[in-house]
């Protein structure tokens, strides 16, 4: 007998970003810019003994879980679903983390505040590399654009109606190139000046930061070009060898080079689906 949550949160796309070196994981992060997508890390999580953590389809490490519950000092039995590829730019480490920590305080009657979980989870991705934005956006929904570091660094949510198309060919080690001081040099010397106002305004300054970042797979260069050609807003998912395009023509371009995937802007961040006593 014990209780038992099911937590859900969502993944995030960065269009661009700059790494911010604090005094400590709450002052350390990233500005930028990006889409929190309906797709992300969903936790179903009960009381245990000992610790029991099965994860959909091997997607992702349970060290992962594992440094939620010990953090806590509580023992559950975990079930993670994760919708999409970890390491691959769409942000599934930050929504693990949020979900985990989500569900624990459920379970465990914590008293966590969403800042808490939030500050909890950002510490995780900081110590160990896996990101610098990615929970401070998925905090909440929408298009997101971070002027500070940290998990108070959102100025602005925007809602667009667009549907995205996304299509990733692999992983780019996040802690590779966020560690490099000479790949930050390039970065930085990138990011775009100005904030956007609107979708088109960020894809813009996301393609542009793509061409100019250093950090482009040759394998994407004739995807981008193939949106180009047709007029559709793309560029690549940071950090991963992936484009996430704008529209619903841009399923039939990226048909061309794999199995397209259909993306919404979420609406809200890491929320309880359901809560049991049994």
């Amino acid at each position: 007998m014990g209780r038992s949550c099911i937590t859900f949160a969502p993944g995030h796309i960065s269009g661009y970003f700059k790494r911010v070196d604090g005094i400590s994981a709450q002052t350390t992060g990233s500005l930028g810019a990006g889409i929190v997508i309906d797709k992300g890390v969903t936790v179903e999580m009960r009381e245990a003994s000992e610790i029991r953590i099965e994860i959909s389809d091997g997607s992702m490490d349970d060290w992962l879980i594992r440094e939620v519950l010990s953090s806590l000092d509580v023992t559950a039995e975990v079930r993670v679903v994760v919708d999409l590829p970890i390491g691959a730019g769409f942000g599934m480490s930050a929504a693990g983390l949020l979900s985990a920590y989500s569900a624990a305080n459920c379970v465990f009657q914590l008293g966590m505040t969403a800042q808490d979980i939030a500050a909890a989870a950002h510490g995780v991705e900081v110590a160990h590399g896996t990101g610098l934005g990615d929970v401070a956006a998925a905090t909440g929904g929408g298009l997101v654009v971070r002027t500070h570091p940290g998990i108070s660094g959102v100025t602005t949510r925007l809602y667009p109606d667009e549907e995205f198309w996304t299509i990733s060919f692999g992983g780019i080690s996040t802690h590779d190139v966020i560690t490099s001081h000479e790949k930050m040099e390039q970065v930085a010397a990138a990011f775009p000046e100005l904030e956007p106002t609107s979708l088109e305004e960020f894809m813009e300054n996301s393609l542009s930061f793509t061409e100019k970042s250093g950090l482009l797979p040759p394998d994407l260069l004739p995807v981008l070009a193939a949106c180009k050609a047709a007029g559709v807003p793309a560029s690549m998912t940071m950090l991963g060898n992936g484009v996430f395009a704008v529209g619903p023509a841009a399923e039939n371009v990226l048909k061309q080079f794999g199995e397209p995937i259909l993306l919404h802007v979420s609406r809200s961040g890491p929320v309880i689906l359901e809560e049991n006593y049994v």
